[in-house]
């Protein structure tokens, strides 16, 4: 197979190969291994490969590509710098989209590879050409550019090759083509920061993050939207909060949500200002967090007690990673009777609203009720029961009239709530006690489809491994959950069919 790739190759290479050809070559290179190809390959042939490029033919050019991908899988990143830097920066000139991404995608492995990586800093027009992209029009290519800019920074000579050199001033050109633009190099500006406290230090004395900061704190609220999810980025890594805190940050978010109630246009942004709030507790302290600024749970609780579907959707989503964890439930339960009110609302709207928020709320549901076996303290389990309890009159009732319907979505949701809440010992009586729950779980025709078996195996996986499921459900019950799990989630029964003589 290789050998015939080899051949194919070779004659390609030789002289102005037909259409037909270039397209049994990518067959036959895609058919064979990369490494078998290594030994066969030469620089002379990659050199002509890239030379076909240069037509003004969309199938040629196509069938080039996928043949260059995958050739130059086979060769060492070291090898591919020295020998084809030339043709590495033509790609990133040419008019086809899908050759400057074969070229950044070439410089992404190449950066991988310390020694490789040593000659692409050495070729400061290839940087600048790559920087160039992020202006592309194509989002992909731009998107490639990022990709290859952040693994070059990954690296100490990187960071220095890009912020101590000509190549920051090239960033800033890039910057001034549009708004569009700008916010993809912040885009690269957060995800190179977001490797290192040093890598941080680097992007906020290029002027990049301060700049950042300062549109996110701005008059403009279309810009404060679109700003506020890179620094929540941001804020994923423990380096990012500690910077973002020290430089007021933190608390200047707090402000502009308190300010809010006066300004017409907070729809825009308070959103996202929320979940930064929502996503900061929980990697960090929900409790510090609620405490030290109360604008944030106050915000969220009036948004969920909105009539507003928007933010009602938002507040969901936020109570639901907030309460994930045990210390945010505690957080969620020191608010006492304005919480429980509020399950009530998300229980009615689990229910009636459009089915975008329903499964919102679903989710929200199974996150605020699972509860870890080694944290399933008395306290906590009275506390989980009291909020099942709090979201309708029948909340098992209500889940099960939602997994019987016939949107896969709303079935996998509702099942999930019964899969946060099946190692709890007051959620398998209610279950047991409930006419028919059991003969639910176990019925395998009530699943449709892959993700509803796979849910409901979840469910039964969650009860059978629970500590108290065997006698709270009894021996009986307790076995047939078994067989189930150890039948798997596509099990379908064999019927056996007798032949009868002289039936037709």
């Amino acid at each position: 197979m290789a050998e015939a790739a080899a051949e194919l190759l070779e004659r390609a290479v030789q002289r102005d190969p037909a259409l037909e050809e270039l397209r049994a070559l990518r067959v036959a290179v895609h058919a064979v291994p990369p490494a078998a190809l290594r030994a066969r390959l030469g620089g002379h042939h990659l050199v002509a490969l890239f030379g076909l490029l240069g037509v003004n033919d969309r199938e040629q050019v196509s069938a080039c590509v996928s043949i260059l991908e995958r050739l130059l899988q086979a060769l060492d990143p070291l090898y591919v710098i020295q020998n084809l830097r030339e043709e590495l920066q033509k790609g990133l000139f040419h008019p086809d989209d899908s050759v400057k991404i074969l070229t950044m995608s070439q410089v992404g492995r190449i950066v991988e590879d310390s020694a490789a990586l040593i000659e692409i800093l050495h070729s400061p027009e290839l940087l600048q050409q790559i920087i160039i992209c992020i202006g592309g029009e194509k989002i992909a290519v731009a998107k490639e550019a990022i990709k290859s800019l952040s693994r070059i920074a990954r690296s100490q000579e990187g960071l220095e090759a890009l912020f101590g050199s000509s190549l920051l001033g090239e960033l800033r050109n890039v910057m001034a083509t549009s708004d569009v633009v700008r916010y993809r190099v912040y885009e690269l500006i957060v995800e190179i920061s977001s490797v290192s406290a040093e890598s941080l230090n680097c992007c906020a004395n290029s002027g990049l993050i301060p700049e950042l900061i300062g549109e996110l704190t701005g008059e403009d609220v279309l810009v404060r939207a679109t700003c506020i999810e890179m620094v929540t980025s941001l804020a994923h890594t423990p380096h990012g909060r500690q910077y973002l805190a020290q430089q007021g940050v933190i608390d200047r978010i707090s402000n502009i949500i308190l300010g809010a109630e006066a300004d017409p246009f907070s729809s825009f942004y308070l959103p996202g200002f929320v979940k930064f709030f929502g996503n900061l507790a929980i990697v960090d302290s929900p409790q510090q967090i609620c405490e030290r600024y109360p604008v944030f749970m106050e915000k969220v609780f009036e948004m969920a007690e909105s009539q507003d579907p928007t933010m009602i959707g938002v507040a969901v989503d936020t109570l639901g990673i907030l309460g994930s964890n045990v210390e945010g439930k505690q957080v969620l339960q020191k608010t006492r009777s304005r919480f429980q009110n509020l399950l009530s609302k998300i229980g009615h709207q689990a229910k009636n609203a459009p089915t975008e928020l329903r499964l919102r709320c679903l989710d929200a549901i199974s996150s605020l009720l699972y509860l870890p076996p080694e944290q399933q303290t008395e306290d906590l389990l009275r506390m989980t029961e009291s909020w099942f309890t709090s979201l309708s009159s029948q909340p098992l009732e209500l889940f099960r009239s939602i997994s019987t319907q016939p949107f896969p979505d709303l079935h996998c949701g509702a099942l999930r709530v019964f899969t946060a809440i099946a190692n709890q010992p007051w959620a398998q009586k209610l279950m047991l006690d409930s006419p028919g729950f059991v003969e639910y779980v176990v019925d395998r025709s009530v699943e449709p489809d892959k993700a509803s078996k796979d849910a409901k195996y979840e469910l039964v996986k969650a009860l059978v491994n629970s500590k108290t499921i065997a006698e709270i459900f009894g021996n009986q019950y307790y076995l047939r959950l078994r067989a189930y799990l150890h039948e798997g989630p596509y099990y379908v029964k064999a019927v056996s069919t007798t032949a009868v003589e002289g039936a037709e």
